[in-house]
């Protein structure tokens, strides 16, 4: 047994679960792996986040914040901050992606989704904890520089300049500071039908689980928006679309006009975002699978560039990315 089974072990049964079946669940991105524990009666799931590469203190804070704002997060059994280990509540297998696969109703689901959006936005100070980071300013600038970084080279076969980098960015600043002012709300970052789980057992807005949140930070409402409806790797009906985006602004009372803009802004950082990010994922980590995806965002990044807020970025790039180098992973 490695030394991080047997602290795993240990948690485990300091838990109070040392008679249940392990089984490994899944891994992510990160350094984390979750188990099942299966035992009569009943299931957990452990997160196994080795610090120091991990740190579960977010997700255990941002995750009893939104069970405290009535959301279905999973509950939290046990911690054990210092080694990286949570026991949670299992929520099943049902993620919104199979659910999609296997025929369900996607615009109950994207309406269920939507709606969690809308509660977080109704709750106290739209949903903000004391000490969130900002998504906002220059970390939105810095996150989309991706695709300048490695997009480019790939596809001009170019290193990129400085100049071009100087540029990028002072579009990008032109284009945030036509962003309407906005009261900031608590984004979950990754909220997509990857991270969604269907639980239509559950009532309201709890019929949507909600999983991998421990990013959250503070800003544009309509980014968490951007994420669900605008996916990088599934194509969301036009009429769910407009649905969602309606539905969020009449529950809200948003300004739609200015919500329109900030969404595209967001669009557009995302889309930049993404585009880069699969590069590297190719380039750097060997994945090639996500340059299957390239097409669908470059398709969602030239729509939101046609707001007339992103004319700056559109500008640079048409000049440096005209059409056809926006070709890597068409079919």
């Amino acid at each position: 047994m490695s030394d991080r089974s047997a602290l795993r072990a240990d948690f485990i049964d300091r838990a109070g679960w040392s008679d249940a079946e392990e089984r490994l669940l899944a891994g992510d991105a990160s350094f984390r792996k979750y188990y099942r524990l299966t035992r009569p009666g009943g299931t957990a799931v452990v997160m196994d986040a080795p610090a120091p590469q991990e740190d579960v203190r977010p997700f255990v804070r941002i995750g009893r914040h939104l069970l405290a704002m009535g959301l279905s997060a999973p509950e939290i059994f046990a911690e054990d901050a210092a080694n990286g280990f949570l026991l949670l509540e299992d929520l099943g297998d049902d993620t919104f992606a199979r659910v999609l696969a296997a025929g369900g109703d996607e615009a109950e689901l994207y309406t269920r989704a939507t709606d969690v959006l809308v509660a977080v936005h109704a709750a106290p100070n739209h949903g903000l904890l004391p000490d969130l980071g900002g998504y906002e300013g220059e970390a939105l600038i810095d996150a989309a520089m991706l695709i300048a970084e490695w997009y480019l080279p790939e596809a001009s076969g170019r290193t990129t300049t400085a100049e071009q980098i100087e540029d990028y960015r002072a579009a990008w600043r032109s284009c945030l500071a036509a962003l309407p002012p906005s009261a900031g709300t608590l984004l979950l970052r990754d909220y997509h039908k990857d991270n969604l789980l269907w639980l239509p057992a559950r009532p309201g807005v709890r019929a949507c689980g909600l999983l991998d949140f421990q990013d959250a930070q503070r800003g544009h409402p309509s980014y968490d928006l951007v994420s669900l409806i605008e996916d990088a790797r599934r194509d969301v009906a036009s009429a769910v679309r407009t649905a969602c985006t309606e539905r969020y602004l009449a529950a809200t009372g948003l300004d739609a006009r200015d919500f329109r803009t900030g969404f595209a802004l967001m669009a557009a950082q995302r889309h930049a975002r993404i585009i880069g990010l699969f590069v590297r994922l190719l380039r750097r980590d060997g994945k090639p699978e996500y340059l299957a995806h390239l097409p669908r965002v470059w398709r969602m990044f030239e729509r939101s560039l046609e707001h007339p807020a992103l004319e700056p970025l559109r500008l640079w790039v048409d000049r440096h990315l005209p059409p056809p180098l926006r070709r890597i992973g068409a079919p």
